[in-house]
């Protein structure tokens, strides 16, 4: 069954095209990593899918039907998003924040008369393993915190589909295996489709059963970790020379990048011109 699926997709900030023509499509309970450099479109496209941005041509499907026949509130139901950073609210504790998850849903009069409003936060507290956190204020969490505390938010949501735009910026590699480990866990308990924009290959590769690139506005490459993560991608979306082997313990790839290739017209990067 069919989650979301983009048609026809192009978009451009200031003129500029940012995405040209994208088809995609998530199966429901998939987890699909974006993967790609800097302003290939990723998040762009994550913001369509929750329809915070409109294309400026093609459609956006959720559940079939165009996301222009939904209101606000019905993708709200459908869908949570994980934006990069929490609001700024001086003085507001972890749990205040995290029942806010609901109002995308029910709205404030439906917030004040749903008495399952708590319990639905709380909830999202334990699974995230951030109760403990409930009473702190947010400016008095670490970084590995406070992404957990996002995740709660989008769990205390309680939609289908989770969308992640790079949940693991700024944390160090203790607290990226944490969330991602997590992340993939909700996935498997609670039946969600997730669809997350990862800058480490590493992490799509060990994390998502499905990688995705992005390159010149376009989906580049589309597939399980072990066919999409070659040598060819890390050249042709990347522009560095690497090499890619398999990991051991877990049985997917690693990349191992050598060295940058200078721009090239033919797939975005070439070798360097040998020394003497």
């Amino acid at each position: 069954m069919t989650a979301i699926e983009a048609r026809g997709l192009t978009y451009s900030y200031g003129g500029d095209p940012v995405l040209s023509g994208v088809d995609l499509t998530v199966s429901s309970g998939e987890f699909v990593a974006l993967v790609g450099v800097n302003g290939c479109g990723k998040s762009t496209l994550l913001r369509m899918f929750a329809g915070l941005l409109r294309p400026t041509t093609g459609t956006v499907l959720l559940d079939g039907v165009p996301l222009t026949g939904f209101s606000r509130r019905e993708v709200a139901r459908r869908v949570a998003v994980l934006h990069q950073t929490l609001p700024p609210v001086p003085g507001l504790t972890v749990r205040q924040l995290v029942r806010q998850g609901r109002y995308p849903t029910r709205g404030a009069l439906g917030m004040l008369w749903e008495p399952d409003a708590g319990h639905h936060a709380d909830q999202a507290l334990d699974l995230t393993g951030v109760a403990h956190l409930a009473d702190r204020v947010l400016d008095t969490l670490s970084g590995g915190e406070r992404q957990r505390v996002r995740l709660a938010l989008a769990v205390a949501q309680r939609a289908p589909v989770l969308l992640l735009d790079e949940l693991t910026a700024h944390l160090d590699i203790r607290h990226q295996l944490e969330v991602l480990g997590l992340v993939r866990e909700l996935r498997a308990t609670r039946g969600l489709t997730v669809v997350a924009v990862l800058h480490e290959i590493d992490h799509a590769a060990r994390f998502a059963e499905r990688v995705v690139a992005l390159h010149g506005g376009r989906v580049h490459a589309d597939g399980s970790p072990g066919r999409v993560i070659t040598p060819e991608l890390l050249a042709e979306v990347f522009g560095v020379a690497g090499r890619v082997v398999v990991d051991e313990l877990h049985g997917t790839p690693r990349c191992l990048p050598d060295h940058p290739l200078a721009p090239g017209p033919a797939h975005g990067a070439r070798a360097p011109a040998p020394t003497e």
